[in-house]
C-alpha cells in the first residue's frame, strides 16, 4: 500500500537563501542594482517587508512561493524592468500601474511635476472661475496629470486637468490610474483624450505640460536593454535631433494657451539651451531651466503673453 509524501521542511525554502540565490543569478546576469532587485521582487512574492525579513530571515516558505521567485528573478535575468514584473512604480509617493505600452515614471520627472505645484501655489497659473485648465501632452501612464491634480486638491487648488496621448494602449493604463483620485474625491476632475499632440484638444488652459519623446534616434540603439527593447518607441524617439516634439508643442500651443498661461517641458540634460532658444523665438517670456537633484539640466518652462 502507498501513502502520499508528507509535505515537510525539505520541500520549503528559506528567505535568507531565496534572496542570496536571487541576488546571485541576478548579478551574473548583469543586472546594476542586483541585491536592490532581488528584495524588490523577494518582497513582490512573498510579501514579507524588511522589517519582518529581519527579524526572521530563516523563515521558511513553501515551494509554490521559492518557484515564483524564481521565475520572476529568471524574467529580470532577461533584462525585463522590475517595474513590468511587478506592474507598479512608485511616483511621487503615488503607486501607479505600468506596462510595456508607457514609459516607466522616473524620478527625473518628478522635478516636473513639483514646479507645475509651486507655480499653482503661488497663483502664477490664469483660472477660469477660481478653476485652473491644464492639459498633459503625451500623458503615458498619468503620472504627471494625476499627481498634480492629487497633490493640488491637498491644497484646495480647483483644478481641470486633460490628459492626451496617441496610444490607445497607453491611455487605457492611465484610466487605471486615475483611480487614485478616488482617495481624494478628485476623479471627476480628469479626462483622457487620444489625440495625436493637440490634433483633438479644444479650448484654452492656464497650464500645458509634457514630457515628450527626446531621444535622438541614432541614440536609442545604444540604450540599455530595458529602455531599448522594453519600453515603447513611441514614448522615446524624438527625431533626428532629439527636438521635433518640442518644435512642434511650441509653435501649437500658442494657440491653446490662455494669456499668461504657462508652457512647461522635461528635457534631456543637453536640451536646455535648444529648447529654451525655440520658446524664446516663439513668443514666450520668462524661460528658466531648471535642474534635478543630479545637478542635470531637467525642466523648462515659460509664460505666454501675446
Amino acid at each position: 500500500m502507498c501513502r502520499e509524501k508528507a509535505g515537510g521542511q525539505d520541500e520549503m525554502r528559506m528567505l535568507r537563501a531565496m534572496y542570496a540565490e536571487g541576488e546571485e543569478r541576478l548579478r551574473q546576469a548583469g543586472i546594476e542594482e542586483a541585491g536592490l532587485d532581488a528584495w524588490y521582487l523577494l518582497e513582490f512574492v512573498t510579501g514579507v517587508d524588511k522589517a519582518h525579513y529581519y527579524m526572521n530571515p530563516d523563515r521558511r516558505m513553501e515551494q509554490s512561493v521559492a518557484q515564483e521567485y524564481e521565475k520572476v528573478v529568471k524574467l529580470r535575468t532577461e533584462h525585463i524592468p522590475l517595474q513590468h514584473i511587478t506592474g507598479v512604480q512608485e511616483f511621487m509617493g503615488l503607486e501607479f500601474q505600468v506596462s510595456g505600452d508607457v514609459l516607466i515614471p522616473r524620478q527625473d520627472t518628478e522635478v516636473l511635476v513639483e514646479e507645475a505645484l509651486k507655480l499653482l501655489e503661488q497663483e502664477k497659473v490664469p483660472k477660469e472661475k477660481e478653476t485652473v485648465r491644464m492639459l498633459d501632452l503625451c500623458t503615458g501612464s498619468g503620472c504627471i496629470l494625476i499627481s498634480i491634480l492629487y497633490y493640488a486638491a491637498k491644497e484646495k487648488i480647483q483644478i481641470q486637468g486633460t490628459g492626451a496621448d496617441i496610444s490607445e494602449a497607453a491611455l487605457r493604463i492611465a484610466e487605471e490610474n486615475l483611480d487614485l483620485l478616488e482617495k481624494n474625491g478628485n476623479k471627476g476632475m480628469a479626462e483622457l483624450l487620444e489625440s495625436d499632440l493637440f490634433e483633438r484638444v479644444e479650448g484654452r488652459f492656464g497650464m500645458i505640460a509634457s514630457n515628450p519623446p527626446y531621444i535622438r534616434t541614432s541614440v536609442i540603439s545604444g540604450l540599455k536593454e530595458e529602455v531599448r527593447l522594453h519600453d515603447p518607441l513611441l514614448a522615446l524617439d524624438g527625431k533626428e535631433d532629439g527636438l521635433f516634439f518640442y518644435r512642434k508643442i511650441i509653435e501649437e500651443s500658442r494657440a491653446y494657451l490662455q494669456k499668461n498661461g504657462v508652457l512647461l517641458f522635461e528635457i534631456g540634460y543637453d536640451q536646455g539651451e535648444a529648447v529654451s532658444e525655440l520658446m524664446t523665438k516663439a513668443g514666450y517670456s520668462q524661460v528658466v531651466v531648471k535642474k534635478d537633484l543630479a545637478g542635470l539640466d531637467r525642466i523648462v518652462c515659460g509664460v505666454y503673453t501675446e
